[in-house]
């Protein structure tokens, strides 16, 4: 484990500093084939990335130990071994030129009297699969026991402030627990980190890709799954001040949004504690002039309970509270700094304040730091949007530039922010703890719907009719109907039950998931793969990462399979009962009827309407033949990512699918009326 220490760096009186760290921006490629499919290392990529961030190195002027680059998934993939011939992370990366080879990485920034530690790391798998089974963070039990050390560092050291800061790839949604049961968000809860930094997701996601974590022993186990909001629970109102009394555990976790794609980049400042971000989308051009508030804090994102509980039992340092300030950057030289505070109480926005911000000489390299005093207890309201803050920068051509308005809270409380659909999706579901449970959920729901109608014809003797579902059955009847017509075909019946345990107790296919060789097998538990060049078995690689090849498999194609063939079923049953019927009564006609009925009387039309088109079972065949595109569209994908023959490979999961949807097409054709 490798720790670095710096000077202090030049820095504003408030105590604001800074660090260059980032993601590895990713090429154009990022990893994959031009369809996208094949998902392994390039090389020429990796020269092309240390060429630019050198250039980037030499422009910035800035010593290049400042930076700190990060390894994520999709420089992990196939690799399998980390320093290898084809780890070009370890050959390539600024990390690795600096000689920073532990998954930990530390630096310690010192402004007044507070210390700033920046602490990176590195959850990739040990052993790297290719994409897409390479998806979530691994953090092992060293690695996390190395990171609680790491941010324990100045904990018995110092009795002085310090704001502890983490970065890594992976959100804590894509990220496993350790074989222990621990977690990343477990140390950075016990640390009360400040916050932690994230990709992994980008921007398509949304905007809102921001968290608040806080410990939920109390609550529900729902919580260990899903957190439905930003924030998980709202600001206490009246904290307790009693000596010793500290607010929980928490902290915030921000996602960063990406380069390659959306020209994305973040300004982090820490002033006084306080921790702020700003982020910059350069697809709309470039920025002349960027103002970064960095107090007070934005409500909606940066508030903390902390916060709240020292300010109202007055345990906070009142001179962080006395001015508003800001970073300010310019290509130009900037003539004046206002900083304006709208109030909202009545719906609409009206300036309750309007200040001129001075610049403080001397303080910042890049950056020139404003501030401006306010009386900062007349902003104090339990509503934590009331006040929205604005500052505005002029320079020498006349070109004003204006921050986004953004709510505050003088007394630290949480404006809650609703993610949209997307934004939980990603944010808000544990998907390494959901795996399992819905694995399991969708299983048993397929074997109910299989197995209950068959026991109930089996053993109960009861058969479920469509003349018992017309009757007045409901929709319970009806179901069981439905369901039950599957298992008069035992041949689809017994198949559909089979193509089910293979793949619960077989692999479902065997492909390349290392760049320089080592074939694997993969089952709903991951992957089983030798490596040829080391010799080394390794069991069990790519949980719960290999999620993203079972349940799209189990409830895009085997469900819809299982449900369309019942239908067709059904539909025969159907067909039939509807033939008989008309069969039935046209055998209750006279013989003058019958004659008049041959002769085409006008006026006298035919019972028996015009089934024997099946139009449902026309659509029926369609829906199967949809289900099977998607089966090959995956197989498809698979055979790309993993360089597989679906004969040799994988025929259990490639052809089974289809092979049942046309035995089920086939033994459901026939129309003739049964006989009676």
């Amino acid at each position: 484990m490798a720790m670095q220490r710096r000077s202090p760096s030049p820095s504003p009186s408030s105590g604001s500093s800074s660090i260059r760290s980032c993601e590895r921006p990713e090429s154009d490629r990022d990893g994959k084939s031009e369809d996208l499919l094949t998902m392994k290392l390039n090389e020429e990529e990796w020269v092309e990335y240390r060429d630019v961030m050198e250039d980037v190195v030499r422009r910035s002027g800035l010593d290049k130990s400042r930076f700190y680059d990060l390894r994520g998934n999709h420089d992990n993939f196939g690799v399998n071994v980390e320093g290898g011939s084809v780890d070009f992370f370890s050959k390539y990366s600024i990390n690795a030129q600096l000689g920073r080879t532990g998954n930990i990485n530390s630096v310690t920034l010192q402004a007044g009297e507070r210390k700033h530690l920046f602490v990176g790391l590195d959850s990739t798998m040990s052993v790297g699969t290719r994409g897409p089974t390479n998806l979530f963070g691994h953090p092992t039990d060293q690695l996390l026991a190395e990171l609680d050390s790491e941010l324990s560092q100045w904990d018995s050291l110092t009795t002085r402030p310090v704001t502890k800061i983490s970065f890594g790839h992976f959100p804590l949604s894509f990220s496993a627990a350790s074989s222990s049961g621990k977690s990343l968000r477990d140390i950075f809860l016990k640390h009360s980190l400040s916050a932690y930094l994230c990709g992994h997701l980008h921007t398509k996601f949304g905007k809102n890709l921001k968290r608040h974590h806080q410990p939920g022993d109390d609550l529900s186990f729902l919580h260990n799954l899903f957190q439905p909001n930003i924030h998980q629970m709202p600001t206490l109102r009246d904290p307790n001040c009693s000596s010793g009394a500290f607010p929980s555990k928490e902290f915030w976790e921000w996602e960063m949004g990406d380069w390659r794609e959306s020209r994305v980049m973040r300004i982090l400042a820490i002033d006084s504690g306080h921790v702020s971000y700003l982020d910059l989308h350069f697809k709309t051009g470039v920025k002349k002039t960027i103002i970064m508030p960095t107090f007070p804090l934005d409500s909606r994102f940066m508030s903390t309970s902390l916060s709240h509980h020292r300010y109202e039992c007055q345990y906070m340092v009142p001179s962080s509270y006395e001015t508003v300030r800001a970073l300010v950057f310019s290509v130009s030289p900037i003539m004046s700094v206002v900083a304006r505070v709208y109030d909202s109480r009545d719906g609409d926005l009206h300036i309750v304040m309007e200040a001129d911000m001075t610049k403080h000489e001397g303080n910042t390299p890049r950056g020139n730091f404003y501030s401006a005093p306010w009386n900062y207890r007349a902003f104090e309201d339990p509503s934590p949007n009331r006040y929205w803050l604005q500052i505005e920068a002029v320079d020498m051509a006349g070109k004003s530039s204006s921050t986004e308005l953004r709510p505050f809270s003088i007394n630290g409380l949480n404006a809650q922010v609703p993610w949209t659909w997307k934004e939980f999706f990603v944010m808000g579901c544990q998907w390494a703890s959901l795996y399992v449970p819905l694995l399991w959920s969708v299983l048993c729901f397929m074997f109910s719907i299989l197995l209950i109608p068959k026991a109930l014809q089996t053993f109960l003797k009861k058969q479920c009719s469509f003349m018992r579902f017309a009757t007045g059955k409901g929709i319970v009847g009806g179901m069981a109907w439905f369901l039950q017509e599957l298992c008069n075909f035992p041949g689809l019946w017994f198949g559909i039950l089979g193509y089910l345990f293979f793949l619960l107790c077989f692999p479902w296919l065997s492909g390349r998931i290392f760049n320089n060789g080592g074939m694997g097998y993969m089952t709903y538990k991951g992957w089983f793969v030798k490596d040829i060049h080391s010799g080394k078995n390794h069991e069990l690689v790519g949980f719960p990462d290999v999620m993203v090849i079972v349940l799209p498999h189990l409830v895009t194609v085997v469900l819809p399979m299982i449900l369309v063939c019942a239908a067709l079923a059904a539909e025969r049953g159907l067909h039939q009962h509807i033939c008989s019927t008309a069969g039935k009564k046209e055998d209750d006609y006279g013989q003058e009827k019958k004659r008049s009925l041959n002769h085409d009387t006008p006026g006298i039309k035919r019972p028996v309407p015009a089934i024997r088109d099946r139009w449902l079972r026309k659509l029926l065949v369609v829906i199967c033949i949809a289900v099977c595109c998607k089966h090959f569209m995956n197989c498809r994908a698979l055979i790309k990512a993993y360089e597989m023959n679906p004969f040799i490979h994988f025929p259990g999961y490639s052809l089974s699918v289809p092979v049942l949807v046309a035995y089920a097409v086939y033994k459901t054709r026939s129309n003739n009326r049964p006989r009676h």
